[in-house]
């Protein structure tokens, strides 16, 4: 495959670029500026240099499509966004990226006529509402959605364009939703907090996770995984998933952290605010549909990040402005 990917310089994206990469696909990053810093945490050097940046802004359908056409991109992910914080600060901005970024790599994908072969894209739980919204039990993908914050009602918009586009234009695509992603790399946004714990107990620091309540942990590299599984699968379409990992509460991961390393005890707090985004994702959608998909249990999934974070603090690489901020 020949993918590119907007917005791949995050956490998420240099993931899936590593995962690409390794299966001997070509990848292309387009973004506003060339920030390899995350890539560079969980690549080698040499890999890192094998993705060309393109300089551009999401929003520029003319600069999208350019790119697209001229390096004959057969894959689409796009992940370029802003998070809660920001989009909370400045809706306008938030939808402009957001909302605008996202219709304009519909419309590049729909101008090229069948170039592109997939289209990715990352919406997310934020689309839900609390959990006091919704009965109890797993929720389907296609319970009401009804955010509470800017930014997930920027992604509803994304998930309604993606419809119309296949009711339209017969193009298909694939939204997913994840929840609180953690690894390595994972520095921003409000559910950053589990992994910035993590990166802490690597360097016998004191963290405290400011909220609380139940929340669903996703390993970043099977996140990353099912992005590129989402790629090549047989499909037609343009449903909206859920991505499910572990339904656990904050004492539940503060036990998985001390299962890992037992310093996690006393160097870990958490508060008690629940998240008000609905928790218990009902994933069987898109096992069916494009499955199957990996799971990494939580406490491989925090022993494989914890063990990855000490060795860039050995090697002298572990950014902790994240932690100082």
């Amino acid at each position: 495959m020949r993918v590119l990917l907007t917005g791949g310089y995050g956490c998420i994206g240099s993931w899936i670029v590593r995962n690409l990469l390794r299966r001997g696909d070509q990848v292309w990053n387009y973004d506003l500026k060339e920030d390899p810093r995350r890539m560079r945490l969980v690549m080698t050097e040499e890999e890192v240099k094998q993705v060309p940046f393109i300089q551009g802004d999401v929003t520029d359908l003319a600069g999208l499509r350019r790119a697209l056409e001229e390096n004959k991109i057969t894959h689409l992910i796009h992940l370029a966004g802003l998070q809660v914080p920001v989009c909370r600060a400045d809706p306008i901005l938030g939808a402009k990226v957001n909302v605008l970024g996202t219709l304009a790599a519909f419309e590049a994908v729909r101008l090229l006529a069948g170039q592109v072969q997939r289209l990715v894209y990352l919406s997310s739980a934020a689309v839900f509402g609390p959990p006091s919204a919704y009965p109890g039990g797993p929720l389907a993908d296609d319970v009401p959605l009804i955010p509470a914050t800017h930014y997930g009602v920027f992604k509803c918009c994304n998930e309604g364009n993606a419809r119309i586009y296949f009711q339209d234009h017969g193009l298909s695509s694939v939204g997913l939703r994840p929840w609180t992603v953690y690894g390595v790399g994972r520095d921003f946004g409000m559910t950053s907090e589990p992994t910035k714990a993590i990166k802490s107990l690597a360097l016998g620091r004191t963290y405290h996770i400011t909220y609380g309540g139940w929340q669903d942990l996703q390993f970043v590299d099977d996140v990353a995984k099912i992005c590129v599984r989402c790629l090549e699968a047989p499909y037609s379409g343009a449903r909206s998933y859920n991505v499910r990992g572990d339904i656990i509460d904050l004492p539940g991961f503060h036990q998985a952290l001390c299962a890992v390393e037992p310093s996690a005890r006393k160097l870990i707090t958490h508060g008690d605010r629940q998240i008000a985004i609905a928790y218990d994702l009902d994933d069987s959608a898109l096992q069916r549909d494009l499955g199957p998909m990996p799971k990494t249990s939580l406490v491989d999934g925090i022993r494989q990040t914890l063990e990855h974070f000490r060795q860039l603090d050995k090697e002298g690489r572990l950014d902790t402005a994240d932690l100082d901020a």
